[in-house]
């Protein structure tokens, strides 16, 4: 069987875009691992003990099935015009240098052997700089490892503007300006990779749950997440149950 490790920005990010893969992989007995390049604090970690939002991946790395989770040691970069100081215990994964975050990972690539590095696409997503910068390590490290696949995580575009309609007419608040998103993602001529992980949609759904205090927070995507978590099992996997991927280099779809 094969080593799937998974590389996100911040704990949550792993279930938004791949929580229904990395669960479908294990079901079917492959090694899951994910890393994470920061671990969801603005500021320093606490004294004792690690950061509640980590613990909060592990309870959601726990729902869906992964082996292993792993920190890269860095703090988060936050979203939005102003990049705030370094917290003095480590610094934030965008001021990091990119060589020896790849090194880092790379590291954790050659330990685990693994055969497919899943990350993100050129934009990150939606654009978050620490997504973006999951981009340019993932691809480095994958080189130094000499792993043989890397799939990136995505979606396609349509699909985005069809999902950020649908959140505009429940009238849910979603503080994002559409068309900026919808310029995010991927063209679905470039997807070559769509999973089918609607029978993982339940698992998907707990480990979204277990992410407790971006459900309960107040940010941006908060409301959205709550409303997320709320819907009965087959509608959930209705809207998110399917993961899409471009590999690279490309491959026929």
């Amino acid at each position: 069987m094969a080593t799937l490790l998974a590389f996100h920005a911040h704990p949550d990010d792993e279930v938004l875009l791949t929580g229904g893969t990395l669960a479908r992989a294990a079901a079917e007995g492959h090694r899951v691992v994910v890393v994470v390049a920061a671990d969801g604090l603005m500021g320093a970690r606490p004294a004792e003990g690690e950061p509640p939002r980590m613990a909060e991946l592990r309870a959601s790395a726990a729902v869906l099935g992964v082996a292993r989770v792993v920190h890269l040691g860095y703090a988060d970069s936050g979203h939005g015009p102003v990049l705030f100081p370094d917290p003095p215990d480590r610094p934030r994964f965008v001021r990091a240098d990119p060589e020896e975050a790849a090194g880092r990972l790379a590291a954790v690539l050659r330990e685990e052997g693994a055969d497919v590095l899943v990350s993100y696409d050129a934009n990150g997503g939606y654009g978050h700089r620490d997504h973006v910068r999951v981009h340019r390590v993932g691809r480095r490290a994958a080189a130094l490892a000499g792993v043989p696949r890397v799939l990136e995580a995505t979606v396609p575009r349509d699909t985005v503007e069809r999902l950020v309609r649908l959140v505009r007419a429940l009238r849910i608040p979603f503080r994002y300006e559409d068309a900026a998103l919808c310029d995010r993602f991927s063209a679905r001529r470039e997807i070559t990779h769509t999973i089918d992980v609607r029978r993982f949609a339940r698992q998907k759904q707990a480990a979204l749950a277990a992410h407790r205090s971006q459900v309960a927070g107040t940010g941006r995507l908060a409301p959205v997440l709550r409303a997320l978590v709320r819907l009965p099992v087959p509608v959930f996997g209705l809207l998110l149950g399917r993961e899409w991927f471009t590999e690279v280099p490309r491959r026929a779809a």
